[in-house]
């Protein structure tokens, strides 16, 4: 059962409930999850359970019984399509294993997280999430992730700043959807304990696995010169799972390129400035922070000028 508040009062409860309470801990006291609380639940996007709303109650010491509008079956959500349940067993149409999915999933590898927590029968949280700089990675993080994902999943997903300096999340809830990238071959949890790789349906598929490396090199790869005395430029990627570092390495070679070795156990690059060429006619960047600077570098090196970017 879930409760509809009238407007403004399920904030009011919310906060009447917080009172000197951090959200961490009002999280804990209506088993949930302290983001989907602050965000979701506060702004009144998600409506609230009737033991949520009851343990709100409890803990604010007021009735807000006389404020309710109307009371919901669980499944309400789903029969209208899915779109507006705060479940997180919504529904959401299953994409095909086509280039804008294997981007995704090179997102996800690079920057992104699958969870699935469970605790008892009362705390689940399922949710994608990629993190991202607020500044370097704006129009990244803030338009062009939260598009790709609509037109995959017909998910919009949101994006928080977190309190930390320039730090942002994007995010999308759902226990369908979690289960779809466990399907396909993303295992939930720490990527590094997991090994995690890149799937086998990508690797089998040249142009999805261009759509995979270009997601993967926009999140955790990188664009810059060689040196203060070399401005060629490198396209480098980092990553502390062996595994998918493997993956990206024999997914360039497959693809025709010549990246280096290995180096210090988590690091490649591709140097050869035709190949540099090639990567960004053939896999490109969505991320127009990666571009900008390829164009800038570029730009210098056909001036001859000295060009020099931070990180």
């Amino acid at each position: 059962m879930r409760v509809r508040l009238k407007e403004g009062k399920q904030k009011e409860l919310i906060l009447l409930a917080k009172s000197n309470l951090s959200w961490k801990e009002l999280a804990r006291k209506i088993c949930t999850n302290e983001q989907y609380l602050c965000r979701d639940l506060r702004s009144e996007k998600r409506l609230l359970s009737k033991e949520m709303f009851t343990k709100l109650c409890n803990t604010a010491k007021t009735d807000f019984n006389k404020y309710i509008s109307e009371k919901l079956d669980d499944n309400w959500g789903r029969s209208k399509g899915g779109a507006n349940s705060s479940k997180n067993t919504k529904d959401f149409k299953k994409p095909e294993k086509d280039k804008k999915l294997a981007e995704v999933f090179g997102i996800v590898l690079g920057d992104g997280n699958v969870s699935e927590i469970i605790r008892g029968k009362k705390t689940r949280v399922y949710c994608i999430r990629i993190t991202g700089n607020s500044k370097t990675d704006k129009d990244y993080m803030y338009d062009y992730i939260p598009r790709l994902f609509e037109n995959t999943f017909f998910e919009k997903g949101s994006v928080l700043k977190s309190k930390s300096i320039n730090g942002c999340y994007f995010t999308v809830y759902g226990k369908s959807i979690v289960q779809f990238f466990k399907s396909m071959g993303f295992t939930p949890g720490d990527k590094i304990k997991n090994k995690q790789a890149i799937p086998g349906w990508i690797k089998e598929d040249k142009e999805l696995l261009k759509s995979c490396i270009r997601g993967i090199i926009d999140t955790d790869g990188s664009v810059h010169q060689i040196s203060k005395m070399n401005k060629n430029i490198r396209i480098d990627f980092t990553s502390y799972i062996p595994r998918l570092l493997s993956d990206v390495r024999e997914g360039f070679i497959a693809l025709g390129f010549n990246p280096s070795k290995v180096i210090n156990n988590h690091h490649i690059f591709l140097s050869r400035q035709e190949e540099i060429k090639r990567y960004v006619q053939e896999i490109g960047f969505g991320n127009t922070k990666n571009l900008n600077r390829y164009l800038q570098f570029k730009n210098c090196l056909e001036r001859g000028c000295p060009c020099s970017l931070e990180a």
